[in-house]
C-alpha cells in the first residue's frame, strides 16, 4: 500500500477497492470509537498541532479537525489516527478486523489516556495484536529524535495520579504501528490555552512532542513482509 502527499491511494484489504482522495496535505484524524470514552473531547488538539508542525517543519500538515468512524472505507485515507478520552473503550470484532489491516498496512494510532482509559485500551489493543504486549520504548527510539529532542522519554503535560510517565508501543515488524501514552497527556498540551491551564512551556513541550509523533509516523510508513 502507499500513502502518498499528493494523492492518498488504499488499498483495503477487506474490499479489495482502492480509495484516493487528492490532497496536497496530510491530516490527522480523530478516531470514533464505541464503549462510552468520550472520543470526541478537547477538538481544538488536533488543529494547533497540526499547525505546530506546519510551521516547524517542511511538513504541509493540515490543520483541521475530522473524526473518522472504524466501520467506514474512511479510515484508510488517514495516515495518522489519534485516539483520546476518558473512560471505556471497546471495539466489536469488526473493528479489531478493519483496525488490524490499517495498521499492517502503513497506518499509524497514536493514543493518549486522558484518564481513565488505561484498563480498556490495554485490553481492547490485545484484540488487534493477540501475539504481542505493549512494549515500553526506551528513551534511545528514535521517535524520542526524530525532529525535537526527548533524552528522558515523554513529557509529563498533565498530573494525573503522580506516577511517572510511560511511552508504549505496538509494532508492525520493526516499525511501531501503534504508540500509547500513559500518565503523561501531552494531547491536553495541544488544546486551546484556556481548555486546561497548562503553562506555556508544558503547551510547548507537548507541541513539540507531538511533532516527533508525525514526523516519526510519516517517516517510517513501510509495511513489515507478508507473514
Amino acid at each position: 500500500m502507499l500513502w502518498l502527499t499528493c494523492a492518498v491511494c488504499v488499498l483495503t484489504s477487506m474490499t479489495g477497492t482502492v480509495l484516493c482522495a487528492q490532497s496536497s496535505s496530510v491530516k490527522m484524524a480523530r478516531l470514533k470509537y464505541s464503549g462510552g470514552g468520550d472520543w470526541y473531547n478537547d477538538p481544538s488538539c488536533e488543529v494547533n498541532l497540526m499547525n505546530f508542525v506546519r510551521q516547524n517543519t517542511n511538513i504541509q500538515a493540515a490543520p483541521v479537525y475530522e473524526f473518522v468512524d472504524i466501520g467506514t472505507d474512511n479510515l484508510f485515507l488517514y495516515p495518522i489516527l489519534f485516539m483520546t478520552g476518558h473512560g471505556t473503550v471497546s471495539f466489536s470484532d469488526a473493528d479489531v478486523k478493519r483496525l488490524r489491516a490499517y495498521l499492517e498496512n502503513g497506518g499509524f494510532l497514536y493514543v493518549d489516556d486522558d484518564y481513565g482509559m488505561d484498563a480498556s485500551i490495554r485490553r481492547e489493543l490485545k484484540k488487534i495484536f493477540p501475539g504481542q504486549d505493549l512494549r515500553e520504548l526506551p528513551f534511545s527510539h528514535p521517535l524520542f529524535h526524530a525532529h525535537f529532542q526527548f533524552p528522558n522519554g515523554v513529557p509529563k503535560t498533565h498530573e494525573h495520579d503522580a506516577k511517572t510517565p510511560q511511552t508504549f508501543a505496538l509494532f508492525d515488524g520493526d516499525r511501531v504501528c501503534v504508540l500509547y501514552t500513559y500518565e503523561s497527556n501531552p494531547s491536553d498540551g495541544w488544546a486551546d490555552a484556556e481548555v486546561h491551564g497548562d503553562p506555556p512551556n508544558k503547551r510547548l513541550e507537548a507541541l513539540q512532542f507531538g511533532t516527533n509523533i508525525v514526523v516519526y509516523a510519516l517517516g517510517n510508513r513501510s509495511t513489515s513482509p507478508a507473514k
